[in-house]
């Protein structure tokens, strides 16, 4: 009999003769999707050359020479990020130097950014600094979709593939 295929008398059955003592196993959770309230942080101190791909928020607080893909970013006082910035919302406090797309781009005080923004909502607060171009977006700007459904199959190596073989010379 499997445990799997019990009737209902069969488990309450055995569910009467199991020790409380016994250990059950706990139901695993399903992955959790990217969602707004779901935060992916580069802290500081930290440093990422490569691409960035988030269907949720990024805050950077660190340095990032790469692209951003992401819901929401928010470049943070200190932080340093240069590459293609594609936002749905961008927030910059610390300094960039790339290109933004954008549905709104917001220069906090303290931003620098060096490039161009292109945007639907542009908006610079005093004391900013902003080097640049600055043009309108006609279609607006999307978050990207959860990387798992885009998720290739996995390569898998042989050993022999993996370490070139060694040869020796007479």
């Amino acid at each position: 009999m499997s445990y799997f295929s019990a009737t209902k008398g069969d488990r309450d059955t055995r569910n009467a003769s199991v020790n409380a003592a016994e250990p059950r196993l706990a139901a695993q959770p399903a992955p959790a999707k990217a969602s707004p309230d779901v935060v992916s942080v580069v802290g500081p101190g930290m440093a990422i050359t490569g691409n960035i791909v988030c269907a949720g928020s990024v805050q950077v607080f660190g340095r990032v020479t790469g692209d951003i893909h992401a819901a929401q970013l928010v470049i943070c006082d200190g932080a340093d990020v240069e590459g293609k910035v594609i936002a749905v919302d961008t927030v910059i406090d610390g300094k960039f130097k790339g290109t933004i797309h954008g549905n709104t781009v917001k220069l906090q005080r303290t931003a620098i950014v060096d490039g161009e923004i292109y945007n639907r909502s542009l908006t610079i607060e005093q004391d900013a600094q902003f080097e640049g171009v600055a043009r309108r977006l006609d279609t607006p700007v999307d978050a990207p979709a959860s990387f798992q459904a885009k998720a290739e199959r996995p390569v898998m190596l042989s050993m022999a593939q993996a370490v070139p073989a060694l040869s020796t010379v007479d």
